[in-house]
């Protein structure tokens, strides 16, 4: 999973089916699902399963709180309604609310269907998910509209407490306007009905679907079928749009991957959000073996969404790795009602968001001081969460406080945990091998239908690489003593220097320097405050509205176009901007002067390491 805070500054500124049981042949049961998309009813669609048949008298039936992947508690069962269980006749049975996720169906050796009806999680949004337990992540959400359905389907389909390891057969009766993106493979050539057939219940949760009207490409990287599927409501976005720089990253991806994945399909399931109405807030993605559901805002400028979705896409494609490919009992066995979080986060996540930088640098995507930028901000962004709680404690806890409050830590010190193993496995190998190699290793050892014991993968990646790994993870991993970075840099002729990042010109961090009139939706300069540089060059003062930049109209109404839009001036473009002073507009022109805040960063100084540096970075 990746998360991305694309709002918290701006927002500062902002003041029943009725077919009766069909039996399934002895020796081969399976539960059979029915989601009506033709027929939705107040925001809301009917979801019918049946099950073979049952040898208990009573079961569960249960909507996940948890799923894998997202490591919060979600309780979708909070917008399922009207749960009605029948027997093979159309009769009901007795079903009782457990809890908000679970219903006790009596009766179950006669019981021939179970119906529910599911609303969606995007209408009632309210923040993106940080610092709001209310809402759900939304790349792991579900949508319900006339012109797109986002099918996660833990959202949709739930499960039987006797059948966790029966086959799924899920039918989607569905719009003929509509295209169902997905990774799985349709088995009905009909135009309004897919059918889809997967080994188990946590089989069928990790392939979502997105229904909208077509607008999708395919290419092959390799043997690797590779779908985008794009929903953008105002048609601001085609797929067409975005497939060429995907394209380059995937095959880059494949490349610095090597033979480590195998997949034969894979899916990108792109939601654009309308920020102008009640929709998806939380921006970021969501991980699946052989897919990705990613949700971003609609009015992203391009060259900005190309940047976004190369960072985010290429972490949830890298954990076809890990834990997708390497993974524990907890993972492998998930309990969707009563989760136990494995302790290998600085694994899963960490190394992963570290494999979505290297590969940028190794394949010559970004430049090797863009690398270092980047590990420099993460180093930056660690020392502000807590560096002294044990990685291992955080991860295996991380659904309660105050170990919750610290899961974002996973893209930061996990990825620089990961760096680190890897200059080691580098630096002991005389560049021969790093933690890719690793990876590798373990993935021949264990394998996506192979789980290791929590307890066990230290001993095994000590096994499989050095004494020297060992001991980084027991002290910094398991242990409470933060890293230092200087001491890894140096192996590889790092050293740490100053250097100069450029700000935004309307925030400072999450500090903005505009206010919006709510009387008249302008923006406008704060009173009291210190101008940078790119104001007082421009002579705009305090109190000034902007009402155009460069020809283009700004207020209220697309202030988030006006931000995103800012982060790609670069120093001395030429500018024009039309400001209202006094009642009076008038256009002043210049050249753009960022602020620049001098930071600690890193350089390389040690040409006798430039072979090892080498090795590290391009090998």
């Amino acid at each position: 999973m990746k998360k991305l805070i694309c709002s918290v500054a701006i927002a500062s500124l902002l003041l029943s089916c009725k077919t009766a049981q069909t039996s399934t042949a002895a020796g081969n049961p399976e539960v059979q699902v029915t989601i009506d998309l033709n027929n939705p009813k107040d925001d809301k669609v009917m979801v019918t399963l049946m099950p073979s048949p049952s040898s208990q008298d009573v079961v569960t039936f249960s909507i996940p709180k948890t799923v894998p992947g997202t490591y919060s508690t979600d309780n979708y069962g909070k917008y399922i309604e009207n749960v009605k269980a029948f027997d093979t006749k159309g009769n009901p049975l007795t079903i009782t609310n457990i809890d908000q996720n679970s219903w006790k169906i009596e009766g179950a050796k006669k019981l021939g269907k179970v119906t529910y009806w599911v609303n969606d999680t995007y209408d009632t949004e309210k923040g993106g998910g940080f610092g709001n337990d209310s809402d759900v992540f939304s790349p792991a959400g579900t949508n319900i509209s006339p012109e797109n359905y986002m099918l996660n389907t833990h959202g949709f389909v739930g499960y039987f407490s006797d059948k966790l390891a029966t086959p799924y057969t899920t039918t989607v009766l569905h719009p003929e306007g509509l295209f169902g993106a997905t990774s799985m493979d349709d088995l009905d050539a009909s135009a309004g009905k897919d059918v889809f057939k997967t080994a188990r219940y946590a089989e069928l949760v990790e392939h979502p679907i997105m229904y909208s009207k077509p607008n999708y490409t395919t290419f092959k990287v390799d043997n690797m079928e590779i779908l985008i599927s794009v929903y953008s409501p105002n048609g601001t976005y085609k797929a067409a749009d975005i497939t060429p720089a995907m394209e380059t990253m995937m095959r880059a991806q494949k490349k610095f991957l090597g033979p480590i994945n195998n997949n034969k399909k894979y899916a990108v399931l792109l939601y654009l959000s309308d920020m102008k109405k009640q929709d998806a807030k939380g921006f970021g993605a969501l991980e699946h073996p052989t897919s990705t559901t990613v949700v971003m805002p609609e009015m992203m400028p391009t060259e900005e969404m190309a940047e976004q979705l190369k960072d985010v896409v290429s972490h949830e494609f890298f954990h076809i790795v890990t834990p997708l490919g390497v993974h524990s009992n907890e993972i492998h066995y998930f309990d969707f009602n009563n989760p136990k979080m494995s302790k290998h986060l600085w694994m899963y996540e960490g190394v992963t968001e570290y494999f979505a930088n290297l590969f940028q640098v190794n394949q010559g995507l970004i430049s090797e001081e863009d690398f270092y930028n980047r590990m420099s901000d993460k180093i930056r962004q660690a020392s502000a969460m807590n560096d002294t709680m044990p990685f291992t404690t955080m991860s295996a806890n991380v659904l309660t406080q105050p170990y919750k409050d610290q899961y974002l830590n996973v893209y930061q010190k996990g990825a620089l945990i990961g760096m680190c193993i890897d200059i080691i496995i580098r630096e002991n190998s005389h560049g021969q091998r790093g933690i890719l190699d690793l990876m590798q290793k373990l993935t021949n050892e264990y394998g996506p239908n192979k789980p290791f014991n929590d307890n066990e993968l230290f001993d095994k990646i000590e096994a499989f690489t050095y004494p020297e790994v060992r001991t980084f993870l027991d002290t910094y991993v398991s242990g409470p003593t933060p890293i230092p970075y200087e001491k890894y840099f140096a192996k590889v002729g790092i050293t740490q220097a100053k250097t100069k990042k450029p700000g935004n010109v309307f925030l400072k961090g999450q500090t903005p320097y505009i206010t919006v009139n709510p009387d008249t939706k302008e923006i406008m300069m704060l009173p009291g405050i210190d101008l940078p540089e790119f104001y007082k060059a421009l002579g705009i003062k305090n109190g000034d509205a902007i009402t155009a930049i460069n020809g283009k109209k700004y207020n209220l109404d697309n202030i988030y176009d006006l931000i995103m839009e800012s982060q790609n001036w670069k120093e001395n473009d030429p500018i024009a901007v039309t400001i209202k002073r006094d009642g009076k507009e008038s256009e002043v022109k210049g050249k753009v002067k960022l602020p620049f805040e001098e930071v600690d960063g890193y350089q390389a100084t040690d040409a006798s390491k430039n072979a090892l540096r080498e090795a590290w970075l391009k090998g």
